[in-house]
C-alpha cells in the first residue's frame, strides 16, 4: 500500500473510529476483519481512551507459568527465526499463552522500553476483551493470523504501534495455546511480516507434532508390551492412539479432571469403560457388566411427565417423553430419520432429533443406545401397564393404574394415534368388565369426567349414594 493510500485509509479509520466510540452511524467501515474486532471490543466495554494493558501476572507467577507451558522449550527457536529482524528493523517479539497474557518477549531496546508504556511486557493481559482490537488478542479470537495497523487499534494509545499476530494451535490437545507476536510503530512494519509470523507459528506447530509424534511411539511400545494389548491407548490429553481400529470413538475421548483411578466413563457409542493412568497417557479399558437399572416412565394424566432410573427420578420436557415414548413403543429402535417422521411428520428435521437425543442422554445415560436409537435397560411404562391390562380384561388394575391421557399435550401422529387407542381401548374395557367403583373412578379423569355413558350408569345408582348426585348434575351441564 502507498503512503497516499495508507494516508486515505488513516484518514477513513480515524472518522470511523469517532463515529463507533460515540455510538453514530459509520461513515464508512473499515476492512472487515477490523469492524467486527471493533464491534467485540466495544460490546466487551473497552475504553478507546485507555492506557494500558492490565497487569494480571506477577514475577512468580509468570516463572510459573512459563515453566508448565509447551512452548517454553521452543522459545529459542522462535526467537532465533524473528528476533534477528525485531532487532534490525526497531520491532520487538512477543509470545503469549492461549489467553493473551505476555509470557516472553525479545527485540530492539528502544522500542522495549516503549513498549512498558503500554503494557506491552511480561504478565500483561493482551486479548480483545482487555485491550480491544490488536494484533494479538484478534488473532486469538479469530484463529488465524492478522496485520493489525496504526488506527486499526482501538485505544487511540496503540495508534503509533502496528502489529502481526498468529496463534500457534497445540497438535495434541488441538487447542491454541499461544500466539506469537512482531510489534512495531506504524510506518516501519510491514504489513507483509504477518507471512513470516504466520510460518513462524507453523514452525511452532511442526515441532510440536513431531514432539507429539515422539511420545505416541514410547507409549505405544509400552502399551504393545502388554500381554494381549488390553484396552483403548489415550494420550494425557485424550486423544485415540491405539486399540480402536473401527474408529468407533472419534479421533478424540473427553477426559475428565481430575481424573481418578478406575473412573468410569460413558463412552460415545453407550458403552461403559474404565479409565487408568499408563505411562503418562490413559488406558480405556471395558468396565465389567452390572446389571442395568430399570428406566420407569409415567406419561399418564396432565401432570409433568417424569423419568425415574434407579434411584433418581427426573422430570422431562414434553420433547424428551414423546422420544422416549416413541422408543418404548419400538423396542427394535428407531434411527434420526425415523423419530422425526413419528415426531413432526414430512417437516421433521433429523439433526434436531440428534441434538435431543444428545440432551437427552447426558440424563439418562447409557440407558438410551445407539444405531439405532433403543431402550437399552429393563422398561416399566404406566401406558404399556395399561396395554396388558386392557389384554387382560382386568378392569381393576385398569382402574388403579389409569391416570389420564398418555401425553395430552403431544401433537406428534404417532402419540396421537396410541392416546387415542389407548383411551378407546381403556373404556371398552371398563365398560364391559368394570365395576361402578372402577367407572367411578374412571369419572375422575380428564376424558371420564364428562363421559355420557359412564355418567348414565353412575347416575342408576340409588338417590342416596353421593355418587348418583354428582353424576345427574354432570349430565344436566
Amino acid at each position: 500500500m502507498s503512503y497516499a493510500h495508507l494516508d486515505a485509509y488513516t484518514r477513513l479509520l480515524r472518522s470511523a473510529r469517532e463515529a463507533a466510540a460515540t455510538g453514530q452511524i459509520w461513515p464508512e467501515s473499515p476492512r472487515r476483519l477490523i469492524t467486527a474486532s471493533w464491534r467485540r471490543s466495544l460490546e466487551a466495554g473497552i475504553d478507546p481512551e485507555g492506557k494500558s494493558a492490565p497487569l494480571v501476572l506477577d514475577r512468580s507467577s509468570i516463572t510459573d507459568a512459563r515453566e508448565a507451558h509447551p512452548l517454553q522449550s521452543l522459545i529459542p527457536l522462535l526467537a532465533k527465526t524473528l528476533c534477528g529482524l525485531a532487532e534490525q528493523t526497531g520491532h520487538i517479539m512477543i509470545v503469549t499463552d492461549g489467553d493473551g497474557r505476555v509470557l516472553w518477549r525479545e527485540g530492539n531496546h528502544t522500542v522495549l522500553r516503549r513498549a512498558d508504556q503500554i503494557g506491552l511486557a511480561d504478565g500483561h493481559h493482551w486479548a480483545e476483551n482487555s485491550v480491544g482490537t490488536n494484533g494479538i488478542g484478534t488473532a486469538l479470537a479469530t484463529g488465524r493470523p492478522v496485520h493489525v495497523y496504526s488506527q486499526e487499534h482501538l485505544m487511540r494509545v496503540l495508534h503509533i504501534w502496528s502489529c502481526s499476530a498468529a496463534p500457534i494451535t497445540d497438535p495434541d490437545s488441538g487447542r491454541v495455546i499461544g500466539c506469537v507476536d512482531v510489534s512495531g510503530t506504524s510506518r516501519n512494519l510491514h504489513p507483509a511480516t504477518v507471512a513470516l509470523v504466520a510460518a513462524t507459528a507453523k514452525l511452532a506447530e511442526t515441532q510440536l507434532a513431531l514432539r507429539m509424534y515422539e511420545r505416541d511411539v514410547r507409549l505405544r511400545r509400552r502399551y504393545e508390551s502388554l500381554r494381549g494389548r488390553p484396552g483403548v491407548l489415550l494420550s494425557s490429553t485424550g486423544r485415540v492412539i491405539s486399540g480402536d481400529p473401527s474408529g468407533r470413538l472419534g479421533e478424540r475421548v473427553k477426559v475428565p479432571a481430575p481424573t481418578l483411578p478406575g473412573t468410569r466413563m460413558v463412552l460415545r457409542d453407550g458403552s461403559t469403560a474404565l479409565l487408568e493412568s499408563f505411562s503418562g497417557g490413559f488406558l480405556l479399558r471395558p468396565a465389567p457388566s452390572a446389571a442395568p437399572q430399570a428406566l420407569t416412565l409415567s406419561f399418564l394424566g396432565e401432570g409433568t411427565p417424569s423419568a425415574k432410573l434407579g434411584d433418581l427420578d427426573r422430570p422431562l420436557s414434553l420433547r424428551h417423553a414423546e422420544i422416549l415414548t416413541l422408543l418404548a413403543l419400538h423396542p427394535h429402535g428407531l434411527t434420526a430419520e425415523q423419530l422425526s417422521f413419528h415426531l413432526y411428520g414430512d417437516y421433521g428435521n433429523p439433526v434436531t432429533i440428534r441434538a435431543e437425543i444428545h440432551r437427552l442422554r447426558a440424563q439418562l445415560g447409557n440407558a438410551i443406545a445407539a444405531k439405532p436409537y433403543r431402550l437399552a435397560c429393563p422398561l416399566e411404562a404406566d401406558f404399556l401397564d395399561l396395554r396388558r391390562h386392557v389384554a387382560a380384561g382386568d378392569a381393576g388394575a385398569l382402574a388403579r393404574a389409569y391416570a389420564g391421557p398418555l401425553l395430552v399435550r403431544s401433537e406428534s401422529p404417532e402419540i396421537r394415534r396410541e392416546r387415542d387407542e389407548l383411551e378407546a381401548q381403556v373404556r371398552a374395557c371398563l365398560l364391559r368388565h368394570g365395576s361402578l367403583d372402577h367407572l367411578w373412578a374412571y369419572a375422575q379423569t380428564a376424558n371420564g369426567r364428562d363421559d355420557y355413558e359412564i355418567l348414565e350408569r353412575l347416575a342408576a345408582l340409588p338417590s342416596t349414594d353421593a355418587r348418583s348426585a354428582v353424576a345427574r348434575s354432570r349430565l344436566l351441564l
